[in-house]
C-alpha cells in the first residue's frame, strides 16, 4: 500500500498550484479544463477515493462517505452528465463530518451557495437544479476516466482556479521535486525581467522568431 502524502507535502503542493505541477510533470496529468471549482477560491489537494457515479445518479457518492478516509477527495465520473445535480449540500454537511477534504466530478452539482460558505472545495463540469435518481450500481476504489484522464484510487489531486492535475500515487516525491525546481526556475526569470531581460532571451526564442521576421 503507497504511504499516504504528508501533510507538509499537501501544503505544498496547494502553494505551488496545478499549473506548475502539470508543466513540471512534462505537461501530463491535467483534467477536462471545464471541469472548474465551483467557486474560484476553492484550492485542494489530496488522495483521490475514486467514484464511478453514473449519468444523473448519486447512489455511489452516498456509498463512498462509508468508504472515505478523513483527507480523501472524492473523484467522481458522472459521465460528463451535466443535466442533473449529483451532488448537494446535505451531502457536503455529510463530507465534512467524514473529514473528505473536496470533490471533483465529471459532471453537475446544485447548492453552490451553501457548499462555498461552508467551505467545502467543489470542482464540477456545470451548476444543475434537477435532482438525480439512486439506483447506479457503480463502483468504488477502481480506476476512473474523467474525461479522457485516467484516475486511480490514491492518486494525489491538485486544483486551484487553474484547473485540476492527478499525479500518480508512486511519482509523489519526484513529482514535487520537479515542481519545485520549476517554481525556482520562474522565480529567477522574474527576477531576470525585472532587471531588463527580455522573454525571448530567457526562451532563447530568437532564432525561431528571426526565421519569421529576418529583418
Amino acid at each position: 500500500m503507497t504511504d499516504r502524502p504528508t501533510a507538509e507535502q499537501l501544503t505544498r503542493l496547494r502553494e505551488l498550484g496545478a499549473a506548475t505541477i502539470y508543466e513540471a510533470q512534462g505537461q501530463r496529468g491535467s483534467i477536462d479544463a471545464r471541469i472548474t471549482p465551483i467557486d474560484p477560491t476553492m484550492k485542494l489537494a489530496g488522495p483521490a477515493l475514486t467514484v464511478d457515479a453514473g449519468p444523473g445518479d448519486n447512489l455511489m457518492l452516498h456509498a463512498a462517505l462509508q468508504h472515505a478516509r478523513p483527507g480523501d477527495i472524492l473523484v467522481a465520473d458522472a459521465k460528463g452528465f451535466a443535466d442533473a445535480g449529483a451532488w448537494g449540500d446535505v451531502l457536503t454537511a455529510a463530507a465534512l463530518e467524514v473529514g473528505i477534504a473536496g470533490l471533483i466530478i465529471n459532471g453537475a452539482v446544485r447548492d453552490a451557495e451553501a457548499i462555498t460558505t461552508m467551505g467545502f472545495p467543489v470542482f464540477a463540469k456545470g451548476l444543475s437544479i434537477r435532482g438525480t435518481t439512486k439506483t447506479y450500481k457503480g463502483t468504488i476504489g477502481k480506476p476512473v476516466d474523467i474525461a479522457g484522464t485516467v484516475v486511480h484510487n490514491g492518486d494525489i489531486i491538485v486544483g486551484d482556479r487553474d484547473g485540476v492535475v492527478v499525479i500518480h500515487a508512486d511519482q509523489l516525491d519526484q513529482s514535487l521535486h520537479l515542481a519545485q525546481e520549476r517554481e525556482h526556475k520562474e522565480s529567477t526569470f522574474r527576477k531576470q525581467i525585472a532587471n531588463g531581460v527580455t522573454t525571448v532571451e530567457l526562451l532563447g526564442l530568437t532564432p525561431t522568431l528571426h526565421a519569421y521576421f529576418p529583418n
